[in-house]
């Protein structure tokens, strides 16, 4: 028997939290659109709603704010008041405090399963959406004027997604990105990021800690309950055995490698853990295809920028199809996909090196970079102007903010389409 066959016109590849912004952005579109995706959002293999958590920059909340989610997110919300970066075992260190710069925070920390809740109980009432989950594509073709995808459900049976434009929102490892032939470069950084929830015999007091040791950087970040999750980056042999260690044992690791800075750690949570990579696609977009989020640029997490830029990504998207539907262009055509690229270059280019230069520089330890290294530390301390502009990158790194970033809906105003 044949494959049902739906036809729409935008098909994302991808539920995760990034595409499921995208789907939502779109929900009030003239746009028909699929979702495909693996697990549902609740399921305890969901990887993308898991027990990890997320920093969300100023700009990713404006984005949640103008879709309406943000009042079921705000109440698990740890606030980051204060980032405090330092150089393990060596005298440079900088300090931001958000009210100094005029701010109110720099931003928060939210669990990820928080983050899908919100996002899938909204898109459980958009009128124009067709969720395939779980399912997978096992097949697809890019023609000139439609591409087609075969999906398998969980029980078996087959469908077919035809749709103007896909979109791979399916993370690092795209299966979309694979199949149609764009090729990504992989740049191992060597290090394993374990990663848990780690109460102290104090609350926080919303500041972020970012410590760079020799074997990569440690980060703490304050969540709602008083506590912090720990991002810590290790060697690969080290970062199993942390994960495997009685918990005791972590917490004196933990406190010999940070310091007491934030008090007595005295209680940790599961441990989890997964490598660290910088990825990046050749190309964001092909026939028929574009890439958003970790399958165009998957990030070392040392600055926190990662699901940031790939929101950014879907704010953007979004607006540049809504302003193609209006036009009466073609949606998967090469001119859209081009305009979303140039859109988007600059703060993708951007963020991806910063994050990319920010681990290298930590990790040199040829003679002298070391003490360089701090005395740019101590002088970021101390100019009020390096701050501030540090401080706008929650915002974005470079180019136009998508309507959403400032609180328009998608569709904006007359005249206000990206060109």
């Amino acid at each position: 028997m044949s494959a049902a066959v739906t036809s729409v016109d935008v098909a994302i590849v991808g539920g995760g939290m990034v595409g499921a912004s995208l789907a939502l952005a779109l929900r009030g579109a003239d746009l028909n659109v699929a979702l495909i995706e693996g697990f549902a959002p609740d399921a305890a293999a969901q990887p993308s709603f898991d027990e990890r958590t997320t920093a969300i920059g100023n700009g990713s909340r404006a984005v949640f704010e103008a879709l309406g989610v943000w009042p079921q997110m705000a109440a698990e919300a740890g606030i980051i008041r204060a980032i405090h970066v330092s150089d393990a075992g060596r005298f440079g260190f900088a300090r931001l405090i958000a009210g100094d710069l005029d701010l109110d925070a720099f931003g928060c920390v939210l669990p990820n399963r928080v983050i899908g809740r919100a996002l899938w109980d909204a898109l459980a009432h958009a009128p124009r959406l067709t969720t395939f989950m779980p399912a997978r594509p096992v097949d697809v073709q890019a023609g000139i004027e439609r591409a087609s995808l075969e999906v398998e459900r969980a029980d078996g049976s087959r469908a077919t997604v035809r749709a103007a434009l896909l979109v791979a929102a399916d993370g690092a490892q795209s299966a979309l990105r694979a199949a149609l032939g764009l090729p990504s470069h992989v740049e191992d950084y060597g290090q394993v990021a374990v990663v848990a929830n780690v109460a102290a015999q104090r609350p926080h007091d919303g500041t972020a800690y970012e410590r760079f040791t020799p074997v990569g950087p440690l980060a703490l970040l304050p969540l709602a309950d008083g506590s912090y999750t720990v991002v810590w980056a290790r060697t690969p042999e080290d970062a199993a055995l942390a994960r495997e260690m009685p918990a005791a044992e972590f917490l004196a690791q933990l406190q010999q490698r940070f310091g007491w800075r934030a008090g007595r750690f005295v209680r940790v949570g599961k441990r989890a853990s997964y490598p660290l990579a910088l990825t990046r696609s050749d190309a964001t977009h092909g026939a028929r295809l574009v890439l958003i989020g970790n399958a165009a640029q998957s990030l070392h997490p040392v600055a926190g920028q990662g699901f940031n830029l790939g929101l950014r990504d879907a704010a953007t998207l979004a607006e540049v199809l809504v302003d193609a539907r209006r036009e009466g262009a073609d949606i998967g055509g090469e001119a859209v996909l081009a305009r979303f690229a140039a859109a988007r270059a600059a703060d993708r280019r951007g963020v991806t090196e910063f994050t990319d230069r920010l681990v290298k520089l930590f990790r040199d330890d040829r003679p002298g970079v070391g003490a360089l290294r701090d005395l740019a530390l101590l002088l970021f301390d101390l100019s009020p102007q390096a701050k501030r502009a540090l401080s706008r990158v929650s915002w974005g790194f470079a180019g136009r903010l998508p309507r959403l970033a400032r609180g328009l809906d998608v569709h904006g105003g007359a005249g206000t389409a990206l060109r």
